[in-house]
């Protein structure tokens, strides 16, 4: 995720923060301090780090979960509004996506329980609607944080927990196409919920949330709709072979000129033997345009990690390599050699024609007896 910062990993999976999680800290830290003093600020710091910690162990349940089932999670990104936890891709049966979704709620109310011991009963309610006062005590508004984490994250709408165990629940009697439309839809209504109240009531964090929601919601439904689109294809069937792609001795300059007479922004570069060596972005052709000039070689400037798959690989296996590559992914034939490119931009295209192809009406049978 773009503006975010690597702060470590655990057991192969990356813990990211969010560059607006810096704001959010200077922001409580502004506002205890006018309330308290600097010990009010620092104490105010510290427990939202701990809540954010209860959030990170949230992520990991899902985590964890996910591994049961070989699905594996790259990293981590620690948001102002929560974590978010990248899977390589969704568990496809319905029971699987549901103990994955339950597993990060499990936690909290794990915690919940060893607050609860460590209390030695049930904190005062006020606490619950004083987090941010530090009159009531750590551990007690560290309890109703967990307590309100397992609520909100069991709100039907995607991309929170309560989403996917609806779409699992729904999947086992509609199918996942069916059942991600319809928790899509709830999401989508629940997120317009969100925005209305935060609007209403002066809560421009909650407006975000909504937005938040409702983006997820979309994104989830076309996850789904590619994948049920796409389920059999191979990656041949899906790419590009007709594009441009850059000699190893080409310079910027060549680049920039096929930049400017195609419709391509990301640029192949190919040895003589027809092998992929790297990609040339638009992004990083035009900063060592600025920074090196026109007559830098590309070889300098080129991405080396590009993601690759054989032509006859199954096109779910390509998606999941785009998503972990977030980039292009190279197409090679049985020898090695390139033979086309998958982008986001063809793979909408393709998404596109095969949802019309999928909804057109079958044509009248001529020979159907008639009434």
């Amino acid at each position: 995720m773009s503006w975010s910062v690597p702060l470590g990993r655990i057991a192969g999976t990356e813990i990211r923060l969010h560059l607006t999680f810096l704001l959010l800290l200077g922001w409580i830290g502004v506002s205890q301090g006018m309330r308290g003093g600097l010990p009010a600020a620092a104490e105010g710091i510290v427990f939202i780090c701990l809540l954010f910690g209860c959030v990170l162990l949230h992520e990991f349940g899902h985590v964890a979960a996910a591994r049961r089932y070989g699905v594996r999670t790259p990293d981590i990104t620690l948001l102002p509004i929560g974590g978010v936890a990248r899977m390589e891709r969704i568990p496809e049966k319905p029971s699987e996506e549901l103990v994955v979704a339950l597993a990060g709620p499990a936690v909290n109310v794990a915690i919940a329980a060893v607050l609860f011991a460590l209390l030695g009963g049930l904190p005062p309610v006020e606490a619950a609607a004083g987090i941010d006062d530090p009159g009531h005590g750590l551990l007690a508004r560290l309890f109703w944080v967990n307590v309100t984490l397992v609520l909100f994250n069991l709100v039907p709408a995607f991309p929170m927990d309560g989403g996917r165990v609806l779409r699992a629940l729904l999947a086992l009697r509609l199918g996942s196409r069916r059942a991600t439309e319809i928790a899509a839809g709830i999401g989508q209504f629940v997120a317009f919920g969100f925005g209305l109240l935060g609007l209403l009531g002066g809560a421009p964090l909650l407006v975000f949330v909504a937005l938040f929601v409702w983006l997820g919601a979309a994104a989830e439904s076309q996850a789904v709709q590619m994948r049920e689109l796409t389920r059999g294809m191979m990656a041949g069937e899906a790419m590009v072979d007709r594009f441009e792609a850059l000699p190893v001795t080409a310079r910027i300059a060549d680049a920039v000129d096929l930049l400017l007479r195609s419709s391509q922004t990301d640029f192949p570069v190919v040895d003589g033997g027809g092998r992929l060596r790297g990609v040339l972005t638009r992004s990083d052709m035009i900063r060592a345009l600025r920074e090196a000039g026109p007559d830098a070689p590309v070889l300098e400037a080129m991405r080396r990690e590009v993601a690759t798959v054989a032509h006859r690989a199954p096109l779910e296996q390509a998606l999941e390599a785009m998503q972990a590559a977030a980039g292009p992914v190279g197409v090679l034939d049985a020898d090695g050699r390139l033979v086309g490119l998958l982008t986001q931009e063809n793979l909408g295209e393709m998404l596109m024609v095969e949802s019309a192809r999928a909804r057109r009406p079958a044509p009248p049978n001529p020979w159907a007896p008639r009434g």
